[in-house]
C-alpha cells in the first residue's frame, strides 16, 4: 500500500511541475513544452502501474486505453525534441521528426484497437480486423528493443551542440537519467518475458526512482538555467549603459599617502580615497561583483582593507556590507521601474546587482525600503 501511496504522489508532482512548466510565463519556451509533455508521459506511465496494482482495469475497462498506449514510444521522443530545441539546432523545425513518431502511431493503433472492447465496439471492428491488429501488435516489443537505444545514440547526438558548459551538463545528466530508465524497463519486460520473474517491485522501485530524479534535475534544470539566460540579458543592458572612462581609474586622482589621510579632518565626502571609492561604485559599478570584498576594494584604491572600514565608517556612518549592498539595492530599485527589465525575475535582477543569494537580496531590500522587492515591483507598477 506505501508503494501505491507514494506512485501515486509522484503522479501528482509530475502533473503540478508539468503545469508549472507549461504555463508559468518564468519558464516558457518551446523546448519547455516538450519538457513538460515529457513530464506528463512519465505521469501517465506511473498511472498505468498504480491501475494496475489496484486491479482497476477490469472494474473499470474504459480505462483500458491507458494500459494499451505504450507510452515509452513517445516519452524519449519529447526529450529528443527538448533537447534539439535547448540546443537551438537547425533540425527542431524539420518535418521528419514527426517520423520519430511512427512507432508510438503503429503501437497505438494495433493495441488500443484490438486490446480495448470499448473503443472495438464504438468503431465496430470486424474479427478479421481484430487478428490482423493483434499480429501486427506482436512486433511492439521487437521495435521498442530497436527504438529506445536508437532514440538514446540520436539525441545524444545534439547535445554537443549547446554552446554553455553548465546547460550541456545538465542536459547531458537529464538524457542519461532518460535513457537509463527507458533501458532499464525495457530490460525488466525482457526478463519478465522470457524468464517469467516477478517484477512488479523493481519497477515500483524504478519508477519512484525515476520520478524523483528526473523532476528534481528538470526543475534545477531549468529554473538555473532560465536565471543564467535573464542575468545574461540584464548584464548586457546594464554594460550599455554604463558610460566608458578613457582614464585608468588608478591615475585619475593624485592621492595622498595613506598615512597623510589618516587623520579625522580627512575623513569627510572630499576624503580622496572615498571620492574614488563612490566613482568605483556609480560609474563602473564594481558593487555587481558578487565576491567583492574589502581587500578587493583596498586593492584598486591602494590602501588597507582596515582604511577602507575607517573611511566608510566614518563618512557614512555604515559599515562596508551595508554600504555596498545600499549601492546594490538602488541598482535593483532602478531595474524594477525600467520597463526594460520588466520581463526579467526579480531573483535575476538581484543577483545581477550583485547579490549572492536570494536571501541576501530579500533581507537587504526589505531592510533599506521596509518592503520585499516583489511588493516594491508591484506597486510602481
Amino acid at each position: 500500500m506505501i508503494f501505491t501511496i507514494l506512485l501515486s504522489i509522484a503522479i501528482f508532482q509530475g502533473i503540478v511541475l508539468g503545469l508549472i512548466i507549461l504555463k508559468s510565463p518564468l519558464f516558457y519556451s518551446i523546448a519547455n513544452k516538450y519538457l513538460s509533455y515529457a513530464i506528463f508521459t512519465l505521469s501517465l506511465l506511473i498511472l498505468n502501474l498504480v491501475l494496475e496494482r489496484l486491479e482497476l482495469y477490469e472494474p473499470l475497462p474504459v480505462l483500458r486505453f491507458i494500459d494499451d498506449i505504450e507510452w515509452m514510444f513517445v516519452f524519449p521522443v519529447f526529450i529528443f525534441l527538448f533537447i534539439v530545441h535547448q540546443v537551438n539546432h537547425p533540425i527542431k523545425n524539420s518535418k521528419k521528426n514527426l517520423l520519430l513518431f511512427i512507432p508510438f502511431f503503429y503501437s497505438t493503433i494495433t493495441n488500443v484497437f484490438y486490446d480495448c472492447d470499448v473503443v472495438a465496439h464504438i468503431f465496430k471492428i470486424p474479427n478479421s480486423l481484430k487478428t490482423t491488429l493483434e499480429f501486427l501488435g506482436n512486433y511492439d516489443l521487437y521495435i521498442i528493443m530497436i527504438f529506445l537505444p536508437f532514440m538514446a545514440i540520436y539525441t545524444y547526438r545534439f547535445i554537443k551542440f549547446s554552446k554553455d558548459k553548465q546547460e550541456k551538463k545538465w542536459i547531458t545528466f537529464l538524457w542519461s537519467q532518460t535513457f537509463i530508465v527507458s533501458l532499464s524497463w525495457l530490460l525488466a519486460v525482457l526478463v519478465f518475458l522470457f524468464f517469467e520473474y516477478d517484477i512488479s517491485r523493481f519497477m515500483v522501485i524504478l519508477a519512484l526512482l525515476s520520478t524523483l530524479l528526473i523532476h528534481l534535475t528538470s526543475f534545477y534544470g531549468i529554473f538555473k538555467y532560465r536565471l543564467a539566460s535573464d542575468q545574461e540579458g540584464i548584464a548586457a543592458l546594464l554594460n550599455k549603459k554604463i558610460p566608458a572612462f578613457a582614464e585608468d581609474l588608478s591615475e585619475d586622482i593624485i592621492l595622498k599617502k595613506e598615512s597623510e589621510v589618516t587623520n579625522l579632518e580627512f575623513l569627510t565626502k572630499e576624503n580622496p580615497y572615498f571620492k574614488k571609492l563612490e566613482t568605483l561604485c556609480e560609474v563602473h559599478q564594481i558593487y555587481r561583483d558578487h565576491t567583492l570584498n574589502r581587500e578587493k576594494v583596498a586593492e584598486q584604491l591602494g590602501i588597507s582593507s582596515g582604511y577602507v572600514s575607517q573611511v566608510v565608517n566614518a563618512i557614512t556612518g555604515d559599515n562596508f556590507a551595508n554600504y555596498i549592498n545600499n549601492y546594490r539595492v538602488e541598482a535593483v530599485k532602478k531595474m524594477i521601474l525600467d520597463s526594460e527589465y520588466e520581463k526579467y525575475s526579480l531573483l535575476a535582477i538581484g543577483l545581477e546587482s550583485g547579490f549572492t543569494s536570494k536571501t541576501t537580496f530579500h533581507n537587504a531590500f526589505k531592510k533599506a525600503t521596509g518592503m520585499t522587492p516583489n511588493t516594491y515591483r508591484n506597486t510602481n507598477k
